[in-house]
């Protein structure tokens, strides 16, 4: 049996996800999760074999809810899912520690091998996040990687949350940092990328496909 929690902040993803769970005969749901909170929480609390994770939750997020989970569980096998289907954010995921990446969109179709993949100890990713993923590994192979690929994991959160409408105050209060952590983040960021203002960092967000869909 494959004991499996789910993660999402949308309650009708969750029952989505648990239909499909549901008509798996060895998959069982061992619990969910609405928030970053509640997915340390059961992480601690319950024993389980895969975390399927939304990417983007209220509270701690991304790539650090990631990275948090590695090193409370370091055998928890992760599997996430998003609304992107830019590589970047499927690379920086398998960095930070997650099995698999799966986009919400083919998440009916694909669920059930993806955490049997995940399960089994395997990587379920695309052939394009593995070339990416073996691209960076190589010396200079990484030469011809777009601005924001160079951005930190935590620079790239604040991108999100700025490209999402989000004000330096609010990311502060979601990312658990102070207001001027942020604003050197910010900076930094748009320095990097070579932006100026609010409206050329959504710009750029667009053309890259880095804007958070609407929902």
């Amino acid at each position: 049996m494959i004991r499996i929690v789910l993660a999402d902040d949308h309650a009708i993803v969750r029952e989505g996800l648990k239909r499909i769970v549901g008509d798996v005969a060895d998959f069982t749901v061992a619990g969910e999760a609405a928030d970053g909170g509640e997915v340390t929480r059961v992480v601690r609390e319950l024993d389980f074999d895969v975390l399927v994770l939304d990417l983007s939750m209220p509270g701690r997020s991304g790539m650090e809810l990631i990275k948090l989970v590695k090193a409370d569980k370091p055998k928890l096998r992760v599997l996430v899912l998003s609304m992107h289907q830019e590589m970047q954010y499927a690379v920086r995921a398998i960095k930070a520690g997650a099995s698999g990446y799966l986009t919400k969109e083919s998440a009916p179709a694909l669920l059930e091998e993806a955490i049997r993949k995940v399960a089994g100890g395997g990587a379920y990713i695309s052939a394009e996040v593995a070339q990416q993923l073996a691209l960076g590994a190589m010396p200079g192979g990484d030469a011809s990687a777009a601005p924001h690929e160079s951005l930190s994991d935590r620079e790239f959160e604040v991108f999100r949350l700025l490209v999402a409408g989000d004000a330096v105050s609010d990311i502060a209060a979601k990312l658990h940092l102070s207001v001027k952590t942020v604003s050197t983040h910010k900076a930094n960021l748009m320095q990097k990328l070579g932006l100026a203002n609010p409206t050329e960092l959504v710009r750029y967000a667009l053309k890259h496909g880095l804007a958070e869909p609407l929902n």
